[in-house]
């Protein structure tokens, strides 16, 4: 059966996925003559609509559109590439905020009926506050002080603490690289690094797994800063700087101040730059990563712009390299985990148990299809 629909729309919703032509085809399995033949004609098979909708993630009616829906994200934008603003969210950033926000939806409620309080640190700071004293009250909140981080084996594992830190206090943490459970669909570190949802029952945070882990450091506490505001927002950091906007100059100050704050660094610097490696010394100090430290000695000019971006250019490969080495399939329970916060996911197995929850919800919040994947869950989540 053939349908003819508007070729703009057809155009559209292949270059909202960002797919060339010829890549277009391949996924469908036509040829690039056919696919720019729909573009002209709009004429294409039922099936081969259907197909293409979901190749290019693209809700089916939108194809039977007159003109190409203008989509916005849900949160304000506070993203730039190149100094640009981005205008067009792809398909994943949006599908993953969406899931973030029904997430929240749900846990807003499920702490409603518990009769649980509102946060009183949500919203409980303005930008003309000082940066540092707004950086102590997020410390004293999350129980994460550079005495604490001083404990950790490793900058790895303070980047857990502080995690933790962060849901034991009321926030929810989301981490992931992936849409939903979909490894075929992965989230780009250009696009986004990470966004946080302001809310005063349910703030949530959630940081894009694709990138590095000694950036996400940074961005954790940089989506912190938003809940402190009550300013939600999607964030792009680049080499840990935002320089458009003034809430997201505000939230890495404050941010860089949380993890290394300056009195303490300006007092390890003499002796540490005497050293013949310099950040080794002062990570093994703070348990932050190298990327931070570089941020943090450039905003007190310690090092020069071009010393920071160099060496901040080398620190990223070496992270990278690491990457490729580590990477593997994992466990899909831990990764579960991580993907849906650890707050988030003991709550809705416990309403599921308790019968407040249906599993059919459930299964859709964790982006799951079968019971034995989510009985599997419960036993990783200690659940008897």
């Amino acid at each position: 059966m053939k349908v003819t629909l508007v070729p703009q729309v057809l155009r559209w919703a292949r270059e909202r996925a960002g797919l060339s032509v010829r890549e277009l085809a391949e996924k469908i399995g036509a040829k690039p003559e056919q696919v720019r033949e729909w573009e002209q004609t709009g004429q294409l098979s039922f099936s081969r609509a259907e197909k293409l909708a979901r190749v290019t993630h693209t809700p089916f009616g939108y194809l039977y559109l007159e003109t190409p829906p203008e989509e916005k994200l849900p949160v304000p934008d506070f993203r730039t590439i190149a100094g640009k603003d981005v205008l067009r969210p792809s398909p994943d950033l949006l599908d993953v905020l969406g899931d973030a926000l029904r997430r929240q939806d749900w846990f807003r409620d499920y702490l409603v009926a518990y009769g649980e309080e509102l946060l009183s640190f949500v919203g409980s700071v303005k930008l003309d506050d000082s940066a540092d004293e707004v950086a102590a009250r997020i410390r004293r909140t999350i129980h994460l002080d550079t005495e604490t981080r001083r404990d950790a084996r490793n900058w790895e594992e303070a980047l857990r603490l502080q995690v933790e830190g962060m849901e034991e206090s009321g926030v929810l943490v989301m981490r992931s690289g992936i849409v939903g459970n979909n490894t075929h669909r992965q989230l780009s570190v250009e696009e986004f690094r990470g966004f946080a949802l302001s809310d005063l029952y349910a703030p949530l945070v959630f940081i894009n797994s694709r990138d590095s882990k000694g950036a996400q450091m940074f961005t954790l506490a940089h989506e912190l800063v938003h809940i402190w505001l009550g300013v939600s927002g999607v964030s792009n950091l680049e080499a840990t700087y935002a320089p458009n906007h003034r809430i997201e100059r505000f939230c890495n100050r404050v941010a860089a101040e949380v993890l290394v704050p300056a009195v303490e660094l300006r007092a390890e610097w003499q002796a540490a730059r005497t050293q013949p490696r310099p950040l080794a010394g002062l990570a093994q100090r703070f348990k932050v990563s190298s990327l931070v430290l570089l941020r943090r000695l450039r905003d007190l000019r310690f090092i020069s712009q071009a010393q920071f971006e160099r060496q901040y250019s080398d620190e990223e490969k070496r992270f990278e390299e690491r990457t490729a080495q580590s990477a593997g399939g994992g466990d899909f329970y831990l990764t579960q985990r991580t993907r849906t916060g650890r707050r988030f996911a003991k709550a809705l197995i416990e309403s599921v148990l308790e019968g407040r929850t249906t599993y059919r919800d459930a299964f859709q919040l964790l982006g799951i299809r079968k019971i034995e994947t989510f009985n599997e869950f419960v036993k990783e989540m200690n659940f008897a």
